[in-house]
C-alpha cells in the first residue's frame, strides 16, 4: 500500500507560540495541521479523516460554529481540501471508496460531503454520542451540517477486537485490507480511535487527537504547550482515559519505536517530517517535485531539455492510476 500525507486545512488558533510552540510570539495566530492519510490499496483509495471540506470553505458561517471560527480561525483554502489534493494527485473523488474517522469533530469530518459514494467507518460510541448533541460544546464541535453521508456510515462496537502492541479491542474493518486497524483511544471523545497501517514489518499509527503536541510523547520528560494543554482539557470527555492512553502511546514508543511511526493530527513538525514538505503546501507540491526530478534525469540522460520539444516528463515512482478507474 502506498500512503500520502495530506494537511487538509490548517487551523490558526489564538495564542501563537503558547499553542504550537514554534510561532514567533503569543500575539500572532498559531499554526496547527490537520494530518490526514490517503491510502492506495490494490483497487481503491482509503482516506483517514477528511479535514475541512469544500462546503466548509464556501460557507463557513453556515457550517461551523462562531465559537470555533473565532478560536481557531481555519485557513480556508480550497486547494488544501482533501478532495482537491486527491484530484491534483491524479485521482477522482469516486476513487475514494472508504473513509476512516478518528472522531467526528468538525475539523476531522468536514470533508465527508466531498466523497458521497464512500463508506465511512468509525466507532459506534462516537456516532451515538455525537448525534445526541447533549451539551453546548457538543453542539459546537459535532456539526450535523457536515453529515450528509450518514446513510453510508458503518460503526463498530468496542470490546470485540484483539490485542495489538499493548492496546485492547483493536480490530480490522469491513471490506478493507487486514493491514488497516482501528486502535480505540478514548478520552478526547468517547469514541475516539487511532488508525494503524502496516507497511511490511513497520506500522504507521495516526493517533488523531489522543495528543496534540510532539513533546507529549517524549519518553523522559513529556510536555505540552500551555495553550494546547488548556485546549485538550476543554475538549476532553474522559480525562482519566485520555491520560491513560497517552501513557500507553509512550509505552508503545518505548517498546516498539523502531517498528511503529507514531504521530498525531495537529502537530506541524510531525506532519512536515513525514510528508517531506511544508504544511502550507498541498499535495500538488509532491507531484511538482517528482516531475522536476524526472525532468532533470531526462535532461542528464539525453543532454537536452525535454520541454524544448513539448515533452512532458512522467515520474517513474508516480502511482498507477488505472487500477482506480
Amino acid at each position: 500500500m502506498r500512503i500520502h500525507h495530506l494537511n487538509c486545512i490548517s487551523t490558526c488558533p489564538l495564542g501563537g507560540r503558547l499553542m504550537d510552540g514554534r510561532s514567533r510570539s503569543i500575539l500572532e495566530r498559531g499554526h496547527l495541521s490537520c494530518h490526514c492519510l490517503l491510502i492506495e490499496t490494490d483497487n481503491e483509495l482509503v482516506l483517514v479523516d477528511t479535514g475541512l471540506g469544500l462546503r466548509d470553505v464556501a460557507d463557513p458561517q453556515g457550517r461551523l460554529s462562531r465559537f470555533f471560527l473565532t478560536l481557531v480561525r481555519p485557513e480556508f483554502r480550497e486547494e488544501m481540501t482533501a478532495r482537491r489534493q486527491i484530484e491534483r494527485l491524479g485521482f477522482s473523488a469516486e476513487d475514494v471508496r472508504h473513509i476512516i474517522l478518528t472522531h467526528l469533530d468538525f475539523d476531522h469530518a468536514g470533508g465527508l460531503d466531498d466523497f458521497p459514494h464512500a463508506k465511512v467507518h468509525m466507532l459506534a460510541e462516537e456516532r451515538e454520542y455525537a448525534q445526541l448533541q447533549k451539551t453546548w460544546l457538543d453542539r459546537q464541535r459535532f456539526r450535523p451540517q457536515q453529515w450528509s453521508t450518514h446513510g453510508n456510515w458503518l460503526s463498530y462496537r468496542t470490546g470485540l477486537g484483539e490485542k495489538w502492541m499493548g492496546f485492547a479491542n483493536v480490530r480490522d474493518l469491513m471490506d478493507l485490507p487486514p493491514e488497516i486497524l482501528l486502535v480505540p483511544l478514548p478520552g478526547h471523545t468517547f469514541g475516539h480511535t487511532g488508525v494503524a497501517i502496516a507497511q511490511g514489518d513497520r506500522w504507521l499509527l495516526l493517533a488523531g487527537d489522543a495528543y496534540f503536541y510532539r513533546g507529549e510523547m517524549d519518553l523522559k520528560s513529556p510536555c505540552c504547550t500551555p495553550g494546547l494543554r488548556f485546549y485538550q482539557w476543554m475538549m476532553e470527555k474522559d480525562r482519566a482515559a485520555r491520560f491513560e492512553n497517552q501513557e500507553r502511546l509512550r509505552e508503545l514508543k518505548r517498546r516498539h519505536g523502531s517498528r511503529v511511526e507514531l504521530f498525531c493530527s495537529h502537530d506541524v513538525e510531525e506532519f512536515e517530517r513525514l510528508a517531506q514538505r511544508s504544511a502550507r503546501l498541498p499535495a500538488e507540491a509532491l507531484v511538482a517535485r517528482r516531475e522536476a526530478r524526472a525532468t532533470q534525469g531526462t535532461a542528464r540522460a539525453t543532454g537536452r531539455d525535454p520541454y524544448s520539444h513539448g515533452e512532458v516528463p512522467m515520474s517513474q515512482d508516480a502511482p498507477d492510476r488505472s487500477r482506480h478507474h
